[in-house]
């Protein structure tokens, strides 16, 4: 073999490897942009997944929210003077009337309020959940987790009530037997700082009672 005849070789031999490794490297960036891609779909897909189940969730919640709450109590014309002393109720707990000057504080008590105060935080926008001093602790947990990021709910233990579990908010009252019913939700989403508030926006802390 001549020497040109070996350089012919040796050259032709470089371009094979040189081509071999081109195929290579094409393969290792097909492969790496289709794992970037596979990683970025389905990081967008677990971001996305969970934003629309929320947004659906808060869609159902507002609709039922604005439907007629199945069990839900109205009451109308209802005082709002200012009195010192104890309240005769029309119903228990109390859902509006006249009321203490003094607005309970909204949170969790582990010990019962006094109807006067509770009407008053009513007045101002709050949902009070009262529940039976025996309501399991499962139960009042449930309840106090409803509450958790609440500005203006109140949960308390009250005795003599007819049903486990009493919400009520100004002019409105729902009772059920279980934490994990249905109408709670939007009960709540309906009627705190709802369109029934007599005073919007103001304050439930700066008052009485310190919550747990």
């Amino acid at each position: 073999m001549t020497k040109k005849t070996q350089a012919q070789a040796r050259a032709a031999g470089v371009a094979a490897m040189r081509a071999a490794q081109a195929r290579r490297d094409r393969r290792h960036r097909n492969l790496v942009v289709a794992l970037v891609a596979l990683v970025s779909g389905g990081l967008i897909a677990a971001v996305a997944i969970p934003l629309v189940g929320a947004a659906r969730q808060r869609a159902v919640l507002e609709a039922a929210a604005k439907a007629p709450i199945d069990g839900v109590v109205e009451f109308e014309d209802l005082d709002a003077n200012h009195v010192t002393g104890d309240v005769d109720y029309q119903m228990v707990p109390a859902a509006g009337g006249d009321h203490d000057p003094a607005w309970q504080n909204c949170g969790v008590y582990t010990d019962p309020v006094a109807d006067e105060n509770a009407v008053h935080s009513l007045e101002h926008g709050a949902v009070w959940i009262a529940y039976s001093p025996d309501l399991p602790a499962a139960q009042v947990a449930a309840l106090e987790g409803k509450a958790e990021n609440e500005e203006y709910a109140l949960v308390s233990p009250y005795e003599g009530m007819e049903a486990p579990i009493v919400l009520s908010a100004w002019g409105a009252q729902l009772s059920v037997d279980d934490p994990d019913d249905p109408r709670v939700e939007p009960f709540l989403a309906r009627y705190l700082q709802g369109e029934q508030t007599p005073e919007p926006g103001a304050v439930c802390f700066s008052g009485v009672g310190t919550p747990a």
